[in-house]
């Protein structure tokens, strides 16, 4: 049954001062809402409770994208359009390019903020693997100030958070880093964009003398969050990429996710899945290393 409209509260402080101070006062009364395509599917649906809502559209300090010497700042409202039309985020972290590329439709890039996507927590995100590559960092805001974490600690559980009570993700920051590093990502579901992903993937290398001297490999949709492959990062790196280490890597990808049967696919093919794309992963990165 579709949600009343008069069940629910709406408000636009028009500042971000403004909504943690409101959030302090009245704590776990509000949530917010940015572009709303998570949130407004629940309402649709009749499955959002009746609650006041604060949004956070459109505030300046949420939509901005700074570009430092040593890294780029984009604040948590940024849409994915905003991602695609910026010049640095498209040359200097194309992974995330990509997830912005296969989220939704043009009007869920158009609504859909980096920010809700992280905070939404869904293990099958699609840019959250990249973000776990670039080992981004979150600037988390509330009436208290600010502090900043890695973001490979913040989801602690699926659908859970470090998000402390009337706190946000003012911004999320990327080092400029990775330049010379190989880029590989892949969603595999029903279709590339308007489809959750069976897995993501989003994959970062360097090869110096044709020995790996650094790998990332983070993965979605594989366990109840997103998940980076320590373990087969570090079979990798020191080594030269042949047939007996992408055995390996295969074999130490599959062992280091936790994938479910569920609606879209089943834990046996994810596995599989997982398992292909880091060997394709490899001969990319091994053709690459080849060329210089």
């Amino acid at each position: 049954m579709r949600a009343d409209p008069a069940d629910y509260e709406l408000v636009a402080p028009g500042s971000l001062s403004a909504v943690v101070s409101l959030l302090a006062q009245q704590p776990n009364q509000w949530l917010p809402i940015a572009g709303g395509t998570d949130v407004m599917v629940q309402y649709a649906s009749g499955k959002l409770a009746p609650r006041k809502l604060v949004s956070l559209w459109n505030l300046p300090e949420l939509r901005r994208i700074e570009v430092a010497d040593n890294e780029v700042i984009i604040g948590a409202c940024c849409t994915y359009t905003d991602l695609l039309g910026h010049e640095i985020v498209m040359r200097e972290f194309p992974l995330l390019a990509s997830a912005a590329r296969w989220t939704g439709g043009i009007a869920n890039q158009n609504r859909g903020t980096l920010g809700g996507n992280i905070v939404n927590a869904s293990p099958a995100a699609d840019s959250l693997p990249a973000l776990l590559v670039y080992e981004a960092e979150l600037i988390l805001v509330s009436a208290r100030g600010e502090r900043r974490i890695p973001y490979i600690d913040f989801h602690t559980g699926y659908k859970q958070t470090l998000l402390a009570p009337a706190e946000l993700i003012r911004a999320i920051c990327l080092a400029r880093r990775f330049a010379g590093y190989v880029s590989y990502s892949r969603k595999v579901g029903a279709r590339n964009a308007q489809a959750i992903s069976k897995v993501c993937i989003a994959a970062l290398g360097r090869v110096v003398d044709g020995v790996v001297e650094d790998v990332r490999l983070g993965t979605g949709s594989v366990a109840p969050t997103p998940v980076r492959l320590r373990e087969t990062e570090r079979a990798l790196r020191g080594k030269r990429i042949d047939a007996a280490l992408v055995s390996h890597a295969r074999r130490t990808a599959i062992g280091e996710i936790r994938p479910i049967d569920d609606i879209r696919s089943t834990a046996a093919y994810r596995a599989a899945v997982v398992g292909n794309l880091v060997v394709e992963f490899l001969h990319l990165l091994h053709d690459r290393g080849q060329s210089g």
